[in-house]
């Protein structure tokens, strides 16, 4: 397995909207591996094949206290959605930044598994927050959208900054 690297609020990689899976193969189930090392790692609930600059309808969530209930959607499909819940949410491509959003409490998801089969699964609560949060990142969307237009700029010139001062370190360091 490999870690991958996260891309990071403004990349404008984030905002590429992904494309069907075509195959269900082992070098797929290889990167879905490589996803739940890299979410793992970080840490983090969730992960978007966008956020790591593979631009496929894939995602992979565990929201497990254990980390011992791993979730791998290809080609997700939000067939129903229902109730509310307001969560704050984080992303590991907006690190350290934490917001309420308000989603569907409750969805029912068709998609392909990790063997490429059809599953139709509902989901609720935090699962249901996640997979949503992730399906976003797979049309291109971040948490950041449903924030005010002054909150999202703030956000953005501080990671921006923060990423200036970590390319000066590393070069500091050569």
């Amino acid at each position: 397995m490999a870690k991958l690297t996260i891309l990071e609020f403004p990349d404008p990689r984030l905002r590429r909207r992904a494309t069907d899976v075509e195959s269900v193969d082992d070098t797929l189930r290889q990167l879905i591996d490589d996803m739940f090392e890299t979410m793992y790692d970080a840490p983090g609930i969730g992960l978007a094949a966008t956020q790591v600059d593979v631009h496929r309808r894939l995602l992979v969530a565990d929201v497990s206290s254990e980390k011992d209930d791993p979730w791998a959607l290809i080609n997700p499909v939000i067939l129903e959605r229902d109730g509310v819940e307001v969560t704050e949410e984080g992303c590991l491509s907006v690190p350290g930044f934490y917001e309420e959003v308000e989603r569907s409490g409750h969805i029912q998801v068709r998609f392909l598994d990790r063997e490429g089969a059809e599953v139709e699964a509902e989901f609720t609560g935090l699962l249901a927050v996640c997979v949503q949060h992730e399906i976003d990142h797979l049309d291109g969307k971040l948490f950041v959208d449903y924030l005010s237009e002054a909150k999202r700029q703030r956000i953005r010139r501080r990671l921006v900054k923060d990423q200036r001062q970590r390319q000066h370190d590393a070069a500091a360091a050569l």
